[in-house]
């Protein structure tokens, strides 16, 4: 009979195994995990909190569609809008974008996290955990690839995405990459996009270390104020918030934030979900800015 691995031994095998790695290796480790079964961050179904958020906030995301693009007097709809998910592991997430209708593609750099991820396309019972509404049904691709690299937006079709997703991405990077992960997310964004955030782990203890590295609300502010510029810590790990700046032009703005109440068990009562623009489109859409 197979010894029974407590969710508290995956955390530390998980920290161990990017103890003093360095980081051209970090996509070998993580893959590593995936091929062992150690994956005590796949929870084997969609956050609930992102069900949540794209049910109850339509009036900041509003359709799967990208209407500005339709043609008067044409039958057809217009193009669907482009989802990313950076890390998205098995894909949960992704294929509850496409059955709301969006284009969505998964990226991960584990080849055993995306094989499994396709697996899961071509299973019978997929029309059914992930019904469509009237929308329709948007396509869905699994890539192998660095979110970091330029070289996978050309097999799906570039950047300029209308919406990106992180959870579990951000808090998964060493912070030495969290001003590259913010730059990033300002450069893939469309200028009308949206990035969402399902901020975790909040309220853990930075310097316990990770992955997850805990988090918190001012990191992402400090982080998407201006992408790209290293953010300030104290000894403790916490964030040193620096005001002394105007944000930059390729600033992203925050526009709502809520606790969620439904998530996975590991983020009751604590997880928030974040969503941001781009700085000059949000000015533009509240006038009084």
């Amino acid at each position: 009979m197979a010894q029974q691995v407590l969710p508290e031994d995956q955390r530390l095998r998980l920290r161990q195994q990017f103890d003093q790695r360095p980081l051209d290796k970090h996509a070998q480790g993580w893959d590593e995990l995936w091929k062992e079964g150690t994956t005590p961050w796949d929870r084997d179904r969609p956050s609930p909190a992102l069900i949540d958020t794209l049910k109850d906030k339509k009036h900041i995301l509003g359709t799967p569609f990208r209407k500005d693009l339709a043609t008067p007097g044409d039958p057809h709809p217009p193009p669907r809008k482009r989802v990313l998910v950076p890390g998205c592991g098995k894909g949960y997430d992704v294929l509850l974008f496409s059955s709301y209708g969006y284009d969505a593609y998964g990226l991960d750099v584990s080849p055993h996290a995306v094989d499994r991820a396709n697996a899961s396309l071509s299973e019978p019972s997929l029309p059914s955990k992930y019904p469509h509404g009237l929308n329709g049904r948007g396509q869905t691709a699994f890539v192998l690839a660095d979110f970091f690299k330029d070289d996978f937006l050309a097999s799906i079709g570039g950047g300029n995405f209308d919406v990106i997703y992180d959870y579990t991405f951000l808090c998964a990077l060493p912070p030495s990459l969290r001003p590259a992960w913010a730059k990033r997310m300002s450069e893939l964004l469309s200028p009308t996009g949206h990035l969402i955030c399902l901020e975790f782990p909040l309220g853990k203890e930075p310097k316990m270390g990770g992955p997850p590295h805990g988090l918190m609300p001012q990191l992402y502010e400090q982080l998407l104020d201006h992408p790209g510029r290293e953010v300030k810590y104290n000894d403790g790990g916490y964030v040193v918030e620096d005001r002394s700046l105007d944000k930059s032009a390729d600033a992203l703005e925050r526009v709502d934030r809520w606790r969620a109440e439904r998530t996975h068990e590991a983020g009751q009562g604590k997880d928030h979900v974040s969503i941001w623009r781009h700085l000059q489109a949000y000015r533009q859409s509240v006038p009084s800015l």
